[in-house]
């Protein structure tokens, strides 16, 4: 107001002048005309007033217009000076009220220092042990404010507080003593403060640090609050030193940094008392009253879940692996081979480490130990025992260990599903929200079982009585169905298919157990052998003691009567017990969305290069990989030496081989320990197959083969070996093989275009390196006759 006034003094007298100027202007004009006759031309006619009177109209609205416009520029500058006016205003009468309240923010509740005093020795000229606030620099003449909250704690939660403490000017002048105040609550910024754990500060003046020291062992000093540990936060109070001396200056204990003591600190860190305790003469007395003031426990909760939840996962990752299976285990073993220090991470859906998946329909289910569901250890046909893990759990570190690691590691995260990969920012996200980061990645997703849509369609009921058989805890289920039901049904043909069917067959005496099953195909693996190969290995099927059902495709399955029907389009009728659908794999290809991957059109997969790549710094593995074979073209594999070819060749171009994919993986199957085949490359049925075969010897079974190499699993014992080149013969082309009912050992050769791009070795093994040789090389050969003796099927 004052301002205003001030101003208004100054524009009145230029407002009146003006005023009366342009009044007497007015005037002037008006004589001026009167006395001026004005020349009218006679041939003028106008209706409006003779004289000058327009120009005096046109000065009057100018002077208006002008006397408008300072109006307005006058009210907009008063009115711009009230309001910084009333600012200015309530930031003077807010001041001292605002540094009331940012004192408490100051975070005191952490770990603060304490200064100890006795009742009996005065403190002499304390030193400052703790760096003040960077807010509220302490000085002499400074009045400590108490901290007060507005929100009332629990009843059982006291917390002791400081009762503010006027310093005096006077030498002379006493300190207030301490008196515990109303309870409070931490303010948020406390609360943010104490969810650091770190070790806890002890400030003591130098009269008394030797005696807190020495009188330690024998009494313990009372204590106002005690931290049992950095996660409990607990309020205590400011502590107050007193100030004898005239130029005893009175220290303001600010908290100090809790992760950087002082040196001062350190010192009284050696202490066997970890936990900050503020002694002073008033509140000796109230110590023990104080002690079993319990903390915050929600804080403490908090924090505690938050860091088991920040520890589990490691937040980045050199090497990020996809998937728990065959593949990601040769990766990351390969990653490991060429980089010792490598750090590798495997998250999988499943609960287990890296398992084995064949022994799951193999030698599992010929073992002769009752526990061997919970075992998992088999005997191979060789008779040596092992297990299905490829490694023992004292392999792998611990994934909270994994980045402290100083030699680097293989680490499992299991029971963790990734459902969200950000290729641009090379980061992941689980099924809990945690995010990983990673410099190069694997998906090693591998597949899930298909069923047939008349079982999905046909309800609950159905598909409880339904297994498809993938894991672990699949073969334990069927392994317990096995042993309390009457009839189980295997619905396909295939690999899996044909050896559960064997697997069962053998317990159907046993157990009493009827073992059926059907396929659309007319014999076994008829997708894959030739017709009269597939008849022969039909008529094994059932020597075991399945029931075999061709050419038989399901209309519909219902459950009556605690019993499974399955209806066929060709009207027959089978009643069953249990299911167990073997019809195939398909490629899990969920993260193809997120991470903007191409997905194959005709094989499925992820579509990868020669090399595995999907992207610059991520690869692709095992069954979800669609890759381009250079000499078959593009493919996919569904096979567990693949999966070992695949892992191993996409870790080593992970740490920069760039090789391309050229070694072609074989694949095995077993009909007991009796018949058993060894394939590589393209084996397809519809296309045109030479066989030759040989009278097979007691070493010609898979049995004998595991004897020999020391292995159940062959893919391991496959090595690069050079094979000889087979030795065309100028003889010209066979007649047409004549196929006998017994084929007790032989070679089939699968042909494309009159090239050999695929190879059974029917109850032949060891000879892979050979067969691998002649795909390579791709050429056309006049006699197979004469390729077929590289195998040695006609030796003794």
């Amino acid at each position: 107001m004052l301002k205003c006034r001030t101003v208004w003094k100054k524009l009145a007298p230029l407002t009146r002048a003006s005023s009366t100027v342009c009044r007497q202007n007015v005037r002037r004009a008006g004589f001026n005309n009167g006395r001026i006759p004005t020349y009218v031309p006679a041939a003028h006619m106008s209706t409006g007033p003779a004289g000058g009177g327009r120009d005096l109209q046109m000065y009057a609205i100018l002077v208006g217009a002008t006397a408008v416009g300072a109006g307005i520029y006058l009210y907009q500058t008063l009115k711009g000076d009230g309001k910084r006016y009333d600012e200015r205003i309530d930031e003077i009468s807010t001041r001292s009220y605002m540094k009331d309240l940012e004192e408490p923010a100051t975070p005191i509740e952490s770990e603060p220092p304490v200064v100890e005093a006795t009742e009996t020795e005065a403190v002499p000229e304390p030193e400052p042990q703790a760096a003040p606030s960077p807010e509220e620099p302490a000085s002499d003449a400074e009045t400590v404010i108490a901290i007060e909250t507005t929100e009332p704690p629990p009843a059982e939660e006291p917390v002791v507080e400081a009762e503010p403490v006027v310093e005096a000017e006077p030498p002379a002048a006493p300190v207030v003593e301490e008196e515990p105040s109303a309870p409070s609550e931490p303010s948020p910024t406390e609360l943010t403060e104490l969810t650091e754990p770190s070790p806890a500060p002890v400030v003591e003046s130098e009269s008394t640090a030797a005696e807190s020291t020495a009188a330690e062992p024998t009494e313990p000093q009372p204590e106002v609050v005690v931290a049992e540990s950095a996660e409990e936060p607990v309020v205590e109070a400011e502590p107050v030193v007193e100030a004898e001396p005239p130029a005893a200056p009175v220290v303001e204990q600010e908290p100090s940094a809790p992760s950087e003591p002082s040196p001062a600190e350190l010192t009284e860190l050696t202490e066997p008392s970890p936990a900050p305790v503020v002694e002073s003469e008033s509140t000796a007395a109230e110590s023990t009253a104080a002690e079993p003031t319990e903390p915050q426990p929600e804080v403490v909760a908090e924090s505690g879940d938050s860091a088991a939840a920040s520890l589990d996962v490691p937040s980045h990752t050199p090497y990020l692996l996809i998937g728990g299976g065959t593949a990601s285990f040769a990766a990351a073993r390969s990653i490991r081979a060429r980089d010792p220090g490598a750090k590798v991470l495997i998250v999988t859906e499943e609960p287990d480490a890296p398992y084995m998946r064949p022994p799951l329909s193999k030698e599992l289910w010929f073992s002769d130990d009752p526990s061997v569901t919970e075992t998992l250890r088999f005997k191979q046909w060789n008779g040596k025992e092992r297990s299905i893990f490829f490694q023992p759990p004292s392999f792998y570190i611990k994934a909270e260990e994994l980045a402290a690691a100083e030699n680097g590691g293989v680490a499992v995260l299991t029971g963790r599903k990734v459902v969200h990969m950000d290729v641009r920012g090379n980061k992941i996200k689980l099924d809990d929200d945690t995010e990983i980061s990673y410099d190069k990645c694997l998906i090693a997703t591998g597949g899930v079982p298909r069923n047939l849509l008349v079982i999905e369609r046909a309800g609950e009921e159905v598909m409880k009585k339904t297994t498809l058989f993938r894991k672990i805890e699949d073969f334990k289920s069927l392994d317990k169905v096995s042993r309390n039901v009457k009839s189980i049904t295997i619905i396909g043909g295939g690999f899996l298919g044909s050896e559960l069917a064997c697997a069962l067959g053998r317990r159907s005496s046993e157990f009493d157990l009827e073992v059926i099953q059907m396929y659309p195909e007319k014999g076994n693996m008829g997708k894959v052998l030739p017709e009269y190969l597939s008849n022969w290995t039909t008529d094994k099927v059932k020597k075991e003691g399945v029931k075999v059902i061709s050419e038989a495709l399901v209309k519909s399955v219902v459950c009556k009567d605690d019993k499974l029907e399955i209806q066929l389009k060709d009207g027959r009728l089978v009643k069953t017990d249990h299911i167990v659908a073997a019809v195939g794999l398909e490629p899990n290809v969920d993260l193809a969305k997120s991470a903007g991957l191409e997905v194959d059109s005709d094989f499925g997969g992820f579509r990868v290069n020669a090399e595995l790549q999907a992207r610059s710094n991520i690869w692709v593995a095992g069954d979800a990989a669609c890759f381009y074979d250079i000499r078959l073209g593009r493919r996919r594999v569904e096979h567990h030496d693949h999966a070992v070819v695949s892992g191993r060749l996409a870790g080593e171009n992970m740490t920069g081989a760039n090789k391309p994919y050229w070694h072609q993986s074989m694949f095995w199957s077993d009909l007991g320990p009796d018949v058993g085949y060894e394939a590589i490359g393209i084996v397809d049925s519809s296309l045109p197959t030479v066989g030759v075969f040989a009278k097979a010897t007691a070493k010609d079974t898979p049995k004998a083969a595991t004897e020999q190499s020391g292995t159940g699993i062959r893919s391991e014992s496959e090595t690069e070996d050079t094979a000889t080149s087979p030795v065309a013969s100028s003889a010209p082309a066979p007649a047409v093989v004549q196929h006998k009912d017994e084929y007790g050992k032989g070679v089939i050769f699968y042909l494309r275009d009159k090239v050999v791009v695929g190879i059974i070795l029917w109850n032949v093994f060891n000879r892979m390196p050979v067969a691998r040789k002649i795909i390579k090389d791709g050429e056309e050969h006049a006699d197979l006759n004469e390729v077929a003796k590289l195998f040695n099927i006609h030796d003794d």
